[in-house]
């Protein structure tokens, strides 16, 4: 069935945003907005291109779902300008209004409902994210998980609607004893299975979100420790996207997670002949990220002599990494001085590692090794 103009505009744009193109996106998304400006669910299409480019812009995109490291470090140089982050709420304002008035015409409008939702979950992932308000991240959460609670009522087939639930049961599940009673205040009693489950199934017979969830369930596998069932996930993904290169390194770690170090090299090796065919999309992927990916299996699978090699290679990029990365590089690099009897230098690697990034995993992680040197079981 031919697709009309506006539809055609916004898969176009959603095209360009999960291959990680996302100044086209919001061309495509403004274009669109041009034609219909009375589109909630386009200002939030745009809203959420913006704050994913930032995300994109100072790594936090790859800390999340390659390394699972703290996505919130950035350089202060990264941070949203004023007028960015002043873009970014103003869109999320107009569509919060746009579908409020909707629903004060007609308060069973669920797609009203439904965008608005989207809406406060996008501002509460803003907040949480880039700004580190955690009240302010989770009221709004809240309220999306309560609109989008409705929708379900009113219309118990949306399985879009319930993906909201989905993550918030998991993410409560996972918490603390201490921290779930968080969770209980707002109504969110937490399961991580029911969650992995809802995200399953909005990935499977979902629509809108099908992708979405299908990229948030392997994030999900990853914390579970369960890559085997990530790996044909982000397999369909490279298909659908063949210029998103993250998917190729999310692949190569699934591999290297699932004990198929081999796999995983290969991976990488695909990743290098891409970037040297100059493949589109891959000329925004560094060889020091390359580099540091092939050492870092290559470390897990016990080559120390290739690991160092790139990882040195890495390392020379020095203020060019995001700082997760750049962390991470200097602790494996002292791990290995450590396990070859080196300690002068594993010592000056940590120090390194820790001054890179004080407030990075890699970093904490250091800190354990310049009192007792790195021994792996």
């Amino acid at each position: 069935m031919p697709m009309a103009g506006a539809d055609l505009l916004v898969n176009r744009a959603f095209d360009h945003f999960y291959n990680l193109e996302f100044d086209e996106a919001i061309a495509l998304f403004q274009r669109d907005l041009a034609l219909h400006p009375d589109s909630a669910e386009l200002h939030n299409h745009l809203a959420q291109s913006i704050v994913f480019r930032e995300m994109y812009r100072d790594g936090a995109l790859e800390s999340e779902l390659v390394s699972g490291n703290n996505s919130f470090l950035r350089r202060p140089r990264l941070n949203p300008t004023p007028e960015t982050e002043k873009w970014f709420l103003d869109e999320i304002a107009t569509a919060v209004r746009l579908s409020e008035a909707r629903l004060a015409a007609n308060p069973k409008d669920t797609a009203a409902m439904y965008a608005l939702g989207i809406s406060y979950g996008l501002r509460s992932d803003y907040y949480w994210v880039v700004k580190k308000a955690w009240r302010d991240s989770l009221k709004d959460a809240t309220a999306a998980r309560r609109l989008h609670n409705r929708v379900s009522e009113l219309e118990p087939g949306n399985v879009d609607a319930r993906l909201v639930q989905g993550l918030d049961d998991y993410i409560v599940g996972s918490l603390p004893l201490t921290f779930r009673m968080l969770g209980f205040l707002v109504g969110i009693h937490g399961d991580k299975e029911k969650g992995l489950r809802t995200v399953r199934d909005v990935m499977l017979h979902g629509t809108d979100n099908r992708i979405d969830s299908q990229i948030m369930l392997c994030a999900l596998y990853r914390r579970e420790n369960q890559p085997r069932k990530a790996i044909p996930l982000v397999q369909d993904l490279i298909q659908r996207y063949p210029r998103n290169y993250i998917l190729r390194l999310e692949l190569a770690e699934m591999y290297s997670m699932a004990g198929d170090g081999a796999a995983g090299l290969n991976a990488m090796n695909e990743v290098a002949a891409l970037k040297t065919r100059n493949a589109p999309g891959y000329d925004r992927l560094s060889w020091e990220k390359i580099y540091y990916q092939e050492g870092a299996i290559q470390f897990w699978y016990r080559d120390l002599g290739a690991a160092l090699e790139n990882l040195k290679k890495a390392a020379a990029a020095g203020e060019q990494l995001d700082l997760n990365t750049g962390a991470l590089v200097w602790l494996r690099m002292g791990q290995i001085y450590d396990l070859t009897n080196r300690r002068a230098l594993a010592l000056d690697a940590y120090k390194r590692s820790i001054a890179f990034a004080p407030e990075a995993e890699a970093a904490q992680e250091s800190r354990k090794y310049l009192a007792t040197p790195y021994r792996r079981t």
